[in-house]
């Protein structure tokens, strides 16, 4: 009878998690930010890239401390286009597709992109640029651009990107903090809209360890 209630609760452990590893793939995803999109036109991203018209996947680094630095891929993510730092953008609705926002440009130039929002998130992404262009983009579009000093290419090191200052560039030509120059983000907005998947990975492995030293005392007593 015992032998059989041990063996029952083992097999409960495994399908508990057999049971979360669908979820948590599925979260992964979510947590990424994963975006395919397809452009009718080229389009400019910071760095000094001009990208062609074609399909391209937005991601989030798969980062725990910084939300924040956003990578562009080909379509089937076998090469890297930018890693490219943001600050948060706040919208008062959220979304029901993903939208893409691009800086106003003379005519027959190609477009910059300025802010990218998720499904389903007030929280967006908006992209900073190099400070000569952000100078330029500023006054084309009339409203701040937020950039940085530091030399970023499209193939800086995420550790950079994550040192890097950022201020924003008025179209007056003036100089701001991020917080003076961009509306504040409501403290309920700026909580993450979904919890990272490390919890539920320690749970598995909990819950394996446990079926493991559980399944060693019955082979030593059967033995």
């Amino acid at each position: 009878m015992k032998l059989f209630r041990v063996l029952t609760a083992i097999t409960g452990l495994i399908v508990m998690a057999l049971l979360f590893t669908p979820w948590l793939h599925a979260e992964n995803d979510v947590w990424n930010k994963k975006t395919t999109l397809t452009f009718s036109q080229p389009f400019e991203i910071p760095g000094g890239q001009v990208l062609p018209a074609g399909t391209y996947v937005f991601k989030l680094l798969d980062s725990s401390t910084d939300r924040n630095i956003v990578q562009i891929f080909n379509e089937d993510q076998t090469h890297v286009y930018a890693t490219i730092l943001a600050i948060p953008n706040y919208r008062l609705h959220a979304p029901e597709n993903t939208i893409m926002n691009f800086e106003e440009r003379p005519a027959g130039s190609p477009v910059a992109i300025k802010a990218w929002f998720h499904p389903g998130d007030t929280l967006g992404h908006e992209f900073v640029y190099p400070k000569q262009r952000a100078i330029e983009l500023a006054k084309a579009a009339n409203e701040p651009v937020p950039f940085t000093a530091s030399e970023l290419t499209a193939e800086a090191p995420v550790a950079t990107l994550e040192k890097a200052p950022i201020r924003a560039e008025e179209p007056s030509g003036e100089e701001l903090p991020i917080a003076r120059a961009f509306t504040a983000i409501p403290e309920a907005a700026a909580l993450p809209q979904t919890a990272s998947s490390l919890p539920l990975v320690g749970l598995i492995g909990l819950l394996s360890i446990s079926a493991a030293f559980v399944l060693l005392l019955v082979t030593k007593r059967i033995t």
